[in-house]
């Protein structure tokens, strides 16, 4: 995994759950980081303990990825320091729980605002770079972008708007030898859904899942990191998110009902 060595990588999202894993595991294979979120003082922890564990260089910058004028920085602040860019990974996220009917619009706004306009500023301003180092672009999604899910209606768009975006990216620069890799982990035991915006924007607070059955951030990092090496444009991980899509290709009625049975059984579910 020679490839990473001294290469700059830029991860918004970084300072907690599947961002920051991939932080560790890029660090680890030599790259040097990029961290963006809005919790600055965390990120500037983790940018010290990986410099101090893996000798690479990683810098902090606080950054809310809504904001056009923020994600510009990002970018020129990686530039400046790094002089170049090698590999973006659009992690940057939140969720939603609420059915439509009873949502705020602000709320399903704020959703869109983070995972898709986010993906789009920080793609659009990096690409340059990234065309000149023949790079790589992720997009950290979800199964909710293949299917729409109840109670996650803004969320679902988010990540189906966020896959055509960068699908776009990748044919449009198909000669130019640009990589881009949509990925979609399946559940994850990362704070998104105790984070998750609940119908007036509140946060939710207490998970409705069982973390301990998912799959750990660590986990989900080595495989983005292995098909990373691999060039892949698709990752589907687990084996329900591979169903999932497969499912909705050929029996997309049934796969609707499945999923309301599924998500009406979550705690105070606002289907139930």
């Amino acid at each position: 995994m020679e490839q990473l060595k001294g290469k700059t990588v830029i991860i918004t999202g970084a300072s907690s759950g599947i961002g920051k894993a991939i932080a560790y595991r890029f660090a680890q294979e030599g790259a040097n980081l990029v961290l963006a979120s809005r919790q600055y003082v965390t990120l500037c922890e983790i940018a010290q303990d990986i410099e101090t564990k893996f000798g690479v260089k990683a810098i902090a910058v606080a950054t809310d990825v809504s904001k056009e004028e923020y994600c510009a920085q990002l970018i020129a602040e990686a530039i400046r320091v790094f002089k170049r860019i090698d590999v973006l990974v659009n992690n940057a996220g939140i969720s939603m729980r609420a059915l439509v009917q009873d949502v705020e619009v602000s709320v399903l706004k704020e959703v869109m605002d983070i995972n898709f306009w986010g993906t789009v500023y920080c793609t659009k301003f990096a690409l340059p770079e990234l065309i000149k180092s023949k790079g790589s672009i992720i997009g950290v999604s979800s199964i909710a972008g293949y299917k729409g899910l109840p109670g996650r209606s803004g969320y679902s768009a988010s990540k189906f708007a966020m896959q055509g975006f960068l699908e776009s990216v990748r044919i449009e620069n198909i000669h130019k030898g640009v990589h881009v890799m949509i990925a979609c982990p399946g559940f994850t035991a990362t704070n998104i859904r105790n984070s998750a915006r609940a119908k007036d924007g509140s946060i939710q607070g207490e998970s409705p899942k069982d973390e301990n059955e998912m799959m750990s951030p660590e986990e989900v990092a080595n495989h983005i990191l292995s098909a990373l090496i691999h060039k892949k444009h698709q990752l589907i991980l687990t084996f329900q998110g591979k169903a999932i899509v497969w499912t909705g290709k050929v029996f997309s009625r049934l796969l609707d009902k499945i999923i309301f049975k599924h998500f009406a059984k979550e705690p105070d579910s606002p289907l139930s």
